[in-house]
């Protein structure tokens, strides 16, 4: 799943791209996964009827969230989910396979978003007086937020009693980390991915704080994180470079980067956790 650095990448492309651009129109491919992509809404024109000449004033990020801002009072939110893709294609491109949302541009060009296991979504949402968005509400600061320092960090994990990785991962404590990056940041910081949260001293919280801006930032600079499958793709259709850096992530049995001891992995939930037994405690 596209995390963090992934799905900033893409900002940062639609940002140069898209700012200022009028939507003309919007197409909703009128199948099942394409009404699936577009939940809650239950009526496409909900999406095409309401979109079409809006302009696109800002690209924001929430997590793991795209924030297209459409004004004052509307945005277009996008989770890519499993396997999304939202691409940049010139006009009279031929649309391919699995493409449930097309929107077109005042300058000719289309957003397209592809999709094939229809994990992701597109939605609409209103906006609060401060301008943040009501349905991203209830996710925790952003991971890549300045002021997420040791002490808010301390804050967050209080009284979890769940894993290091499970409370990393839980978009309510903090937004915008997944299975690759909390991984990485457990290593970077020295704790082990199973250590329970509540048993984290201050300066273990000090090092986790540290560690997440010195994972994203690489991974962000490398345009993101392709695995084997490369679903994950930029603006573009272009893969991440980012892989070849990792630390732990999909490196078991490999020497640690580190102490030089066997990186292992172990079941956890419906995933793996990767760490150095030796050096993550």
């Amino acid at each position: 799943m596209p995390e963090l650095p992934e799905v900033e990448v893409i900002r940062g492309d639609l940002e140069k791209e898209v700012t200022g651009a009028t939507i003309r129109s919007v197409a909703v491919a009128g199948t099942p996964n394409a009404m699936r992509v577009i939940r809650p809404h239950t009526d496409r024109r909900e999406l095409e009827d309401v979109l079409g000449g809006t302009t696109i004033v800002a690209l924001g990020r929430h997590g793991k969230h795209l924030v297209l801002h459409l004004g004052d009072d509307l945005a277009l939110i996008v989770h890519l989910g499993m396997s999304g893709q939202l691409l940049v294609s010139p006009p009279g491109a031929p649309v391919t396979r699995h493409t449930h949302v097309v929107i077109d541009l005042d300058d000719g060009g289309q957003l397209r978003y592809v999709d094939p296991r229809t994990f992701g979504h597109l939605w609409l949402s209103g906006k609060r007086s401060d301008g943040s968005v009501e349905a991203l509400a209830g996710l925790g600061p952003d991971a890549r937020d300045g002021r997420l320092t040791p002490a808010r960090l301390g804050e967050r994990l209080a009284g979890h009693t769940t894993r290091l990785k499970s409370a990393l991962m839980d978009q309510r404590v903090i937004a915008g980390l997944g299975n690759i990056y909390s991984d990485e940041i457990a290593f970077v910081a020295r704790a082990h991915p199973f250590r329970t949260c509540d048993t984290l001293s201050r300066a273990a919280v000090a090092r986790l704080a540290g560690a997440i801006p010195r994972v994203l930032e690489p991974a962000i600079a490398h345009r993101g994180t392709s695995a084997e499958d490369a679903q994950y793709r930029d603006l573009y259709g272009e893969a991440g470079d980012h892989a070849p850096y990792l630390k732990v992530y999909r490196r078991t049995g490999e020497p640690c980067l580190r102490c030089g001891g066997t990186i292992a992995h172990a079941r956890f939930t419906n995933r793996y956790a990767h760490f150095c037994p030796s050096c993550q405690r």
